[in-house]
């Protein structure tokens, strides 16, 4: 039996005539790519990490297909031709390619001294795809430089700094990546150590060469750059970045923001008129504002494309956001919301939403 999302009656007809508005989506019911995890039903079940396709279908948010996947899965990026990658959560060994509906995927497993860090994004001719990387050993970032076909690692670049997650291409071609400057040993997994070091930075990368083209930090080192999503205005476009906060003094941490923006020359942070917990999850663009989602603070913050503060949604351990083109899809614990229709989920039945996800058009 498929795994559902149960919503009201009341809830479903909000749902069906915002999809029925949206031209995007007109025709179609809301498609998601997610990672999530299932919850055991009783103790002789164990629990499974995987990734699949869900769709509101007959009153619910339906799980049509669904791949098991070795750990915790990450970034999801979708293909032209249907297919999904996934990249393990860091430090991660595996990234795949996947077909929902095909049972085998494609696999690849990084280099023993290498770990993933969640993320892959395709080069503007799809050749190649650009994954973010640990060297084991020393702590530098890297990015794998990959055959789209084969997965395989044909360059590396440092991406002058430590722990890089999030990149995504720039209009001119180049490539942005943030780096997220918490140091860690390979032996502690994602223990962190040494936050006194840390050094977060926003890096720009020649895609020919991996040469450096530039680097911003923000003015407070405490602050960890994870997330990246493109927004703005017409004429001025501005990538928001969800920002982690590692103060030692929890006061400090609570209050610290969760958003900064670059305009292309500067980083700036944009303030917000309540504690946050210093914790930014995903980051997404939707009806002319940036979203972050606020797990700790159990919702998601809105704000406008000049960083202006727009309110709060709260959403029980809110993470995964994605744009769809008539709103916002916001995942949290046993509930989803989309904020064009006001539309939540009131029950999971089992599953485990993880960080991100994707909407389909």
């Amino acid at each position: 039996m498929p795994t559902v999302i149960e919503l009201s009656r009341r809830h479903w007809l909000a749902l069906t005539l915002a999809v029925l508005a949206a031209p995007a989506m007109a025709g179609r019911a809301p498609r998601l790519l997610a990672a999530w995890q299932t919850e055991p039903q009783d103790t002789a079940d164990a629990a499974r990490y995987q990734i699949g396709l869900l769709a509101a279908q007959g009153g619910a948010l339906q799980v049509l297909h669904a791949l098991d996947v070795p750990t915790r899965a990450h970034g999801l990026l979708a293909e032209a031709g249907g297919s999904v990658l996934a990249v393990a959560r860091r430090p991660g060994d595996w990234m795949l390619r996947w077909t929902p509906g095909q049972a085998e995927p494609q696999t690849a497993w990084i280099e023993p001294d290498r770990a993933f860090n969640g993320h892959v994004i395709a080069s503007r001719d799809g050749q190649r795809l650009y994954t973010t990387e640990t060297d084991l050993e020393t702590g530098a970032g890297w990015i794998g430089v990959r055959d789209a076909a084969s997965l395989e690692k044909a360059a590396e670049w440092p991406t002058q700094g430590m722990d890089p997650h999030e990149l995504l291409l720039d209009a001119d071609g180049t490539l942005l990546v943030a780096n997220g400057g918490v140091p860690t040993l390979p032996e502690t997994g994602r223990l962190k150590i040494g936050l006194e070091r840390m050094d977060a930075s926003l890096v720009r990368l020649d895609t020919r060469s991996g040469a450096l083209r530039g680097q911003w930090r923000l003015p407070d080192p405490r602050l960890s750059l994870r997330h990246i999503a493109w927004g703005g205005t017409p004429g001025r476009r501005l990538l928001g970045i969800a920002l982690q906060a590692e103060h030692a003094d929890a006061e400090v941490r609570q209050a610290a923001p969760v958003l900064a923006l670059f305009d292309g020359q500067a980083l700036r942070v944009a303030g917000a008129p309540q504690p946050l917990a210093g914790y930014g999850g995903d980051i997404a663009w939707a009806n002319g504002a940036f979203a972050v989602s606020c797990p700790r603070a159990n919702g998601f913050a809105r704000y406008g494309a000049d960083g202006a503060w727009q309110g709060f949604t709260p959403l029980a351990e809110a993470c995964s956001l994605a744009g769809d083109g008539a709103g916002l899809w916001a995942g949290g614990l046993e509930r989803a919301l989309h904020t064009a229709a006001a539309t939540s989920a009131s029950s999971v039945h089992g599953l485990r939403l993880d960080n991100h996800w994707l909407a389909l058009g």
